[in-house]
């Protein structure tokens, strides 16, 4: 188990920062030029990241957090100075050599921000679609390592849920709800610089068994690297990615090369994590109490041999806490990054790295890393007709896991069990009456992932309102994943040795190319404007599997040679090939600065579909009229802004894996006649085609005071059909369902919120707040014959495809002691499936987020609160007083005796086939549902500026934390995540430097 100290010699945090304090005052000292100086502000006070540039050269500097800067120039040289959503004002040098420039507010400008529409680029007041965004500055204040973790609770319709707690943990996300029946059918498009990214699973089942999310390839983006993300939500900004925008679509910008002097910037960060919240489990006298009276209503006055908890073998006065035990370390977290940047107008460039470390809430060294480089360079050529962009983003991760989560052993163990170790330090197995949990410390989950992101866009401008524009995109991947079973887990008197050990490896490589060549025309006639896109895509993905075990080695130190196994097994053995090709366009029109029409369309090819069925057309239609720009209200001192928007159109998906319409085939894996066969695994239908989503959304957008209180409010409704899914088919085909379109249709609609105030600017003192709220509602709102079909147990038309279906729990017989349900058919007796049908959803009821940003002079204070309403799961830990396994401390009000008002029933050791069948029916029942509601503080980012006074160098000192402060009713752990065999979110605390020159 790592443990934490800020004493530490090797804590390199500490050395750091002192290395950053002393660099910076030796600067101060080092200085030897007579620069000119200045400060930059507004009506308010300073701005901090003004540009300042000497125009017609390529020498410029930033102002810093005091708005303060400082520059070489000649008398004769014109300073420039830049800043968006302000006039650029440009002095002349001349005799001065200390200048302070107050910026004018351009309220053309104030809301010119730039966001990125996937193949066009758009002012946001001029958007006629739904763009969520959050920027570099959002990301940064976050100790994180997910890319989707920077976004949760910052977007509204954006619903994001951590999966785990182990490092290099994947999070499950959903845009606007669920649309697709089939759970892989929901994720949404990814574009990382303009080229698509898979997001599909990269293991195998057999060797991340206990680590689904382990291996999720978001973790290979750094987000660090990160300049802003962009999340298309309605159909007028999904529609143009076709097929792809059916889920969403989730753009991804990393940070680029820009004019100016060559600029370094280093950060450093070292911290902790700890597990962010444990179940509420019996002491051990409680939990005592529980076994005896278990096996006193059982009739049992003998405890059996085995019941070692309460028979006198295990000190019944012992108590541990298992959680605190297992759970309870310190993950020991420390973070480096860098880059080097600059150039002049025709050529820019940046050079980052980074690396990252985290160590393991579970005893013993347990290590994530992850590292790598990131590359961006520009270059327009002397007439300025020809540019060219190249990135690259490169990381590897190397995971190094335990390969069973301790959690259930965790929550099970009995309090009083045996202690871990024994007098010589040996793993305990008290005299073979403790299966020790540790044992599992032995075997390894490890998982290693290179990934490369590349881009290449070459522009050429044919004309002075014609340019062609060709994005080149390569993606790879390749990921290597192993997962033993040494014999050492065993308890050695059982004389395992190490021919039954056994090691499973999965090899996956996923390659990926795109082309997209396209035409931009751009043209002004009077009070109109006009721009029109046309182009096409051609990708081809390919994926290659290998999963393999083998078995009986000579020696456990040979385990992970699998020549060295006499047993060999290939599980998969496999080459997928995914070719796409579309042709796509849009027709943006303007009129007068007030009337916006948006028209864009696609039609797309998949192979993943059958002859006749490969190509299918999705459009949308998008208006947008800015209000605040007719001549009522043009001058109007309240309202500044105003526009209304609405958006109608289709889009679809082919996420059905690869081959689906074909018969396919796969090894037999056993000989015949000393021939090893084939066998069927799928039948032949091309008649399947596209899942279709129709998407309607109608939207206002009003600023009042200048923009100081910004209010977005839109409602949406989208309908997804053509499902596909597989059909039951008679089992006399061998088959027991055939790949098809169900005409099935699912309902998303709600309201989402968004709120951004300006509360107070002064010169000393910045206080401004972002709140979003979504309220969501998913409903199947068809579906043919669902009684006759294998989902008549898992949906109802009219509910949430995210519901459950359970029995009536009606509380427990004060005779009896046993839990009743409601007998739906009045039969007289509980049965499956004609009483299982109370329909609960788990759907969130809404969701959403409150971001704080305060800056009082050099402090700056972010912090932001995630809410959730929401039902979910209890969870399980098995019969109360059955085997030798703990229980959440809410059992103490069982039932004890007849006339007792109880809301849990009598305890069991498991004998008692009434008490057993009752708990069976009340696992599956509406008492295992209950609110998992929660409010958390999920990011808080304080961090201090240095005073630098004449010299170009920055250095701030930050400390992070995230999951700091969760409060809910929610009594089973964390709210967030409740599955019981993974460990819960951690909470992390951060602290570093960062300085720029």
């Amino acid at each position: 188990m790592n443990k934490f100290s800020i004493n530490q010699k090797t804590n390199p945090i500490k050395y750091l920062c002192i290395l950053a304090l002393t660099l910076c005052t030796l600067t101060t000292t080092a200085q030897t030029q007579q620069p000119i100086t200045g400060t930059v502000s507004d009506a308010q006070g300073t701005l901090p990241g003004v540009t300042v540039l000497i125009k017609g050269k390529t020498t410029g500097t930033l102002t810093d957090e005091n708005g303060y800067f400082s520059i070489a120039a000649n008398p004769s040289d014109v300073l420039v100075f830049s800043y968006m959503g302000y006039k650029t004002q440009e002095i002349t040098v001349g005799n001065q050599t200390a200048l302070n420039i107050q910026l004018e507010e351009d309220t053309t400008q104030l809301k010119e921000v730039i966001l990125n529409a996937g193949y066009y680029s758009v002012k946001d007041k001029e958007r006629t679609g739904s763009i969520a965004r959050i920027t570099a500055k959002d990301i940064e204040t976050q100790p994180v390592t997910n890319v989707l973790a920077t976004m949760q609770g910052r977007m509204a319709g954006v619903n994001i849920t951590q999966e785990t707690g182990t490092p290099g943990g994947g999070f499950a996300i959903q845009i606007r709800g669920i649309n697709s029946l089939r759970a892989e059918g929901n994720a949404p498009l990814y574009v990382i610089d303009g080229v698509p990214y898979s997001s599909d699973p990269i293991g195998f089942s057999q060797t991340s068994t206990l680590f689904p999310s382990v291996t999720n390839p978001l973790n290979n983006i750094n987000p660090q690297a990160i300049e802003n993300i962009e999340v298309l939500k309605d159909a007028d900004a999904t529609a143009i990615y076709g097929s792809r925008g059916a889920n969403g679509v989730v753009l991804i910008t990393t940070k680029k090369a820009k004019v100016g002097k060559t600029q370094f910037n280093f950060s450093a960060s070292s911290g902790v994590g700890k597990a962010t919240a444990f179940m509420q489990l019996m002491n051990t006298q409680q939990y005592l109490a529980m076994r005896i009276k278990a096996y006193e209503n059982d009739g049992i006055t003998n405890y059996p041999n085995n019941a070692f908890d309460v028979n006198g073998t295990w000190d019944q006065n012992r108590y541990t806490d298992w959680q605190k035990e297992l759970l309870g370390g310190t993950a020991e977290i420390s973070s480096f990054q860098g880059s080097v940047s600059g150039g002049s107008e025709k050529t820019q460039f940046l050079l980052g790295g980074n690396y990252f470390q985290q160590g393991t809430v579970y005893p013993g060294s347990f290590i994530y890393k992850k590292g790598g480089i990131n590359v961006s360079m520009n270059h327009t050529s002397l007439n300025n007709k020809f540019r060219i962009t190249f990135s690259a983003n490169y990381n590897i991760q190397d995971n190094d896991q335990p390969a069973n989560d301790l959690t259930t052993d965790a929550r099970t163990l009995a309090p009083n069990a045996p202690a871990l170790y024994d007098e010589d330090g040996n793993l305990n197995w008290e005299n073979n009456t403790f299966v020790n949990p540790l044992r599992f410390l032995n075997a390894e989950h490890k998982a290693r992932t290179d990934d490369l992101v590349a881009n290449t866009v070459l522009t050429y401008q044919i004309l002075p309102k014609l340019s062609a524009k060709t994005s080149i995109g390569y993606t790879t991947t390749k990921h290597l994943e192993t997962r033993t079973t040494p014999s050492t887990i065993f308890n050695p008197s059982l004389g395992i040795t190490s021919e039954s050990s056994s090691l499973f490896v999965t090899n996956t490589q996923r390659k990926s190319w795109i082309v997209e060549p396209q035409l931009n025309y751009v043209a002004q006639f009077a009070k109109s404007q006009i721009d029109i896109l046309a182009g096409a895509t051609f990708q081809s993905q390919n994926t290659s599997t290998l999963s393999q075990m083998g078995s009986g080695f000579t020696s456990n130190g040979l385990i992970y040679d699998l020549a060295s196994a006499s047993i060999n097994d290939i599980f998969v053995n496999n080459e997928l090939i995914y070719n796409y090709q579309a042709f796509f366009g849009r027709i943006n029109y303007k009129w007068n600065d007030k009337y916006i029409l948006n028209l864009t369309g696609r039609r797309d090819g998949s192979s993943r579909f059958g002859p006749g069925n490969q190509f299918a057309n999705f459009g949308a239609i998008g208006g947008a009229w800015i209000v605040s720009n007719e001549s009522f209200l043009k001058n109007s001192k309240i309202i500044s802004f105003g526009k209304l928007r609405a958006s109608y159109g289709t889009t679809g998906s082919d996420q059905i894996g690869d081959y689906q319409f074909l018969n396919t085939y796969s090894s037999a894996g056993t000989q015949y006649q000393n021939v090893v066969g084939l066998q069927p695994t799928r039948l032949y239908n091309p008649q399947f085609g596209w899942e279709t989503n129709k998407k309607l959304e109608a939207s206002i957008e009003i600023g009042f005071l200048n923009d100081r209180i910004m209010l977005s409010a839109a409602i949406f409704k989208n309908r997804s059909s053509n499902q596909l899914v597989g059909i039951p088919i008679p089992a006399t085909t061998g088959f027991t369902s055939m790949q098809a379109n169900l005409n099935a249709t699912v309902e998303n609609r709600g309201y989402e919120f968004t709120l951004n105030t300006v509360n107070i600017s002064n010169q000393n003192f910045k206080w401004s707040t972002d709140i979003n709220l979504s309220i969501l509602q998913n409903e199947l709102i068809e579906f043919p014959n669902l009684e006759a079909s294998v989902y008549s147990q898992k949906y109802r038309v009219g509910h949430s495809l995210n519901s459950v279906l359970v029995y009536n729990n009606t509380g427990v017989n004060p005779t009896t002691g046993l839990y009743e349900f409601e007998d739906v058919n009045g039969d007289g007796q509980i049965t499956f499936p004609d009483d299982k049908q109370k329909v609960v959803s788990l759907n969130p009821d809404f969701f959403g987020g409150i971001n704080n940003h305060i800056k009082y002079k050099n402090w700056s204070l972010d912090f932001l609160f995630q809410f959730i309403k929401q039902n979910n799961t209890n969870i399980s830990l098995g019969a109360p007083g059955r085997r030798n396994f703990n229980q959440p401390v809410r059992f103490n009000n069982s039932w004890q005796q007849q006339g007792d008002q109880s809301a849990y029933q009598m305890y069991t050791s498991g004998t008692n086939s009434s008490v057993m069948s009752a708990q069976s029916l009340y696992e599956n029942s509406d008492s295992m549902i209950t609110d998992a509601s929660f409010i958390r503080l999920k990011n808080i980012a304080l961090s201090y500026s240095i005073p630098l006074n004449k010299i170009n160098t920055q250095c701030k000192l930050v400390v992070e934390a995230q999951n700091l402060l969760t409060f809910t009713k929610y009594k089973d752990g964390d709210p967030e995540f409740t599955s019981a065999g993974f460990l819960p979110p951690l909470r992390i605390i951060n602290a570093g430097v960062q300085f720029q020159f």
